[in-house]
């Protein structure tokens, strides 16, 4: 199969990039959730997507602090609850909820339990997490933006 060369979307629009970015800089400096927990939630949201260049990215950066073990297991998280934290499952229900928002419409219940697992500030933030993450899937896969791993 051949490869299908695509825009690469930052350097066409690099004011866009830079936009989109800012968000990411915020997520990763402005907030207090964990770092882990955001390269978890990016993976999830990635894999809901089918974004191969950030399912990439986001699974190497969260070998660098949880094992293999664990990060393997991230599609299947609610049948493995003692691998992974309360708060973390919390996150991974709502970055799925909110991912698939057209389906969920982000049911009262998953708002619920979100919010007793998050103070307001955490939920806000987690929440500009998942959209972030969901634009950048959304350059990610019609862009078809490579990844690192080779065969």
């Amino acid at each position: 199969m051949s490869e299908n060369k695509r825009l690469v979307w930052h350097e066409v629009a690099p004011h866009g990039a830079k936009a989109l970015y800012g968000i990411h800089h915020y997520i990763t400096t402005g907030t207090d959730l964990p770092h882990e927990l955001i390269h978890l939630v990016f993976l999830r949201v990635s894999q809901i997507n089918g974004c191969a260049h950030c399912i990439d990215l986001h699974t190497r950066d969260l070998l660098k602090t949880m094992p293999i073990e664990k990060v393997v297991l991230v599609p299947v998280w609610a049948e493995v609850p003692l691998l992974f934290p309360e708060q973390y499952r919390a996150a991974l229900a709502w970055a799925e909820e909110v991912t698939l928002v057209s389906e969920t419409h982000a049911s009262d219940e998953a708002y619920a339990a979100a919010s007793a697992a998050f103070g307001p500030k955490d939920l806000v933030d987690l929440t500009i997490v998942i959209a972030t993450m969901n634009a950048f899937n959304r350059l990610g896969v019609p862009f078809r933006l490579p990844v690192k791993a080779r065969p």
